[in-house]
Parts: structure tokens; sequence; C-alpha cells
């Protein structure tokens, strides 16, 4: 299974209605770390960031996604957003 397939799978406890994952990564090459994961930038859309601040929204993310962030993910960038925001 890819990283942006176990993103997708661990993500989708937040029941998103819209996710979408982009590998950044070649953009990045050669970059100090960029061995240790990839970029990645994520749109995600889902009423669990309801009434939650930008930060909340973005632990929730980083909680799902779990050990990712230390192995696989070097760089995350993150767009979090409820469906009334769209």
């Amino acid at each position: 299974m890819s990283i942006i397939d176990t993103m997708q799978a661990r993500l989708a406890v937040l029941a998103p209605s819209h996710l979408d994952i982009q590998d950044d990564s070649a953009s990045h090459a050669g970059h100090a770390g960029a061995g240790s994961g990839g970029h990645y930038d994520v749109l995600i859309v889902s009423a669990a960031f309801n009434g939650k601040n930008r930060v909340q929204r973005q632990r929730l993310v980083y909680q799902a996604l779990g050990d990712l962030m230390q192995n696989g993910i070097h760089a995350l960038a993150m767009r979090t957003l409820t469906p009334e925001e769209i």
C-alpha cells in the first residue's frame, strides 16, 4: 500500500466529504531530510471540523495519521475545511 493510500485510509476516520492528497516530494528532491519521508499537500473537508479552530483541526489530522508523521511523511501542508467553508 502506498503512503497516499495509507493516508487516505487513516483520514477516513474523519469522514471527509472531500479528500485530495498531492505528493509534492519530487519538487523537494535534494532537500535536507527529504530522504526520511515525502512532502504532501492535503485538502480535507469534514464536518468533524465544525466548531474547531485551525490548530484543533490540524491536531485531528495529525492524530489520524499517527506514526506516519515520524515515518513516511517529512512535511505536510494542509487545508482543513468544513463543508460550509467550501
